[in-house]
């Protein structure tokens, strides 16, 4: 025999503002599944009777209902901003890479290439390490072209 569902009651201006979100408009699909699932947990019904009717699993369903105990509808419905990964490079190095680009290449090379100004930032000990990608991303955000001539400012 199943446990029972633990007890669960929201505000009543909680109940009102989570049918305003479910019949407001456009609102994320994560966002409406949680809210039918504070509304059911609501109306007495078990976290995995409530898991099969959202096509949420049980557990999640028990950390909206836990989210909503500690911090509220808001923090029931939305998720708190993701920190995102961290600048592979300081503004320093960026700097020291850029007027790097704008100078002459080195003996040998007609041209920077975002495979040249890798390897000459770490030989000339600007950065401990960096990727293609990281220098391929750094020159487009300065819309720097060092192999097209007419981009390099050279002084």
């Amino acid at each position: 025999m199943p446990r029972p569902p633990l007890p669960f009651r929201l505000k009543s201006k909680d109940v009102k503002e989570l049918d305003a979100v479910l019949h407001g408009g456009v609102q994320q699909v994560r966002v409406v599944l949680r809210a039918l699932a504070l509304l059911h947990l609501h109306r007495g019904q078990s976290s995995p009777a409530v898991a099969k009717l959202v096509r949420l699993t049980p557990q999640a369903i028990r950390n909206i209902a836990e989210r909503y105990r500690r911090g509220g509808l808001a923090s029931a419905l939305f998720e708190k901003p993701r920190p995102g990964a961290a600048e592979v490079l300081a503004a320093s190095e960026k700097q020291r890479i850029v007027a790097m680009v704008c100078s002459q290449p080195p003996l040998g090379a007609a041209r920077w290439t975002v495979r040249l100004v890798a390897q000459e930032a770490v030989k000339r000990r600007l950065v401990p390490q960096v990727g293609r990608e990281t220098i391929r991303l750094l020159l487009q955000s300065h819309d720097l072209k060092p192999w097209r001539e007419t981009n390099v400012v050279r002084g």
